[in-house]
């Protein structure tokens, strides 16, 4: 029997208000995530990609339809229990890396845990332990100004991985950087994905970084006109 969806949508739309006017995002978009999948959302700007990797990420609610996670329908939780499936099941990697400036590398990848209860000894521990996994041991004591933007984006993907998700979701993560450190970038989260059996769900404009993707979703004016899967990546060397 084929594994239940991790994430699935149910005729999906994301209407937004602005004043008398409405914006809709997203028009019925109905898609399965399985587990353990590397999943490439792909459009061009204003298609509604971010819009639907939020809602994968429980970061919004759908205007009508359902988002279900794990068999919940999100749109039925509280705002204190997507928070709670955010900081457990799931880590996030933006485009502008989102790091807090005062911290430093270590504190920055220590953050989510603090949410999560986790004792301080064991917080910096975890946060070391993945600073030396992305190559960084000698930066972990750097503030964000000190590292160039690959470096600040493995400290975002750290920073992600510090509660061991089940799912990263990543907008853009490498659309700040030039090509030899994107991949780098993408080079790592397909090692995660591979070898911790990760769910990863990228959003991208970047048809290179589709060829790392078990599964492309094409979305265009809030809808998705292509849903197709692919053998294992091309470009990732694991």
């Amino acid at each position: 029997m084929a594994a239940a969806p991790l994430i699935k949508l149910e005729n999906v739309w994301k209407v937004y208000q602005f004043g008398k006017m409405d914006l809709t995002v997203l028009r019925g978009v109905s898609v399965d995530v399985n587990p353990g999948t590397f999943l490439t959302i792909m459009g061009p700007s204003g298609s509604g990609k971010s819009t639907l990797l939020h809602l994968m990420g429980c970061l919004d609610i759908p205007t009508r339809g359902r988002v279900i996670l794990e068999g919940r329908d999100i749109y039925q939780l509280s705002e204190d229990n997507l928070a709670v499936i955010r900081g457990r099941k799931i880590g996030f990697v933006f485009q502008q890396f989102n790091l807090m400036r005062n911290l430093t590398s270590v504190e920055n990848v220590m953050l989510p845990m603090v949410f999560q209860g986790v004792p301080e000894t064991r917080r910096r521990e975890r946060a070391i332990e993945l600073l030396k996994k992305l190559d960084l041991g000698k930066r972990i004591l750097h503030k964000p100004s000190e590292l160039s933007g690959g470096e600040q984006q493995r400290v975002a993907i750290a920073r992600a991985l510090a509660n061991n998700p089940d799912i990263i979701v990543a907008d853009e993560p490498t659309g700040n950087l030039d090509s030899s450190t994107g991949k780098m970038i993408m080079d790592i989260l397909a090692n995660f994905h591979h070898k911790e059996n990760k769910t990863v769900i990228v959003v991208t404009h970047d048809p290179t970084i589709a060829s790392y993707s078990h599964q492309i979703i094409h979305i265009k004016d809030g809808e998705i006109i292509k849903n197709h899967f692919q053998e294992e990546n091309v470009l990732w060397k694991g």
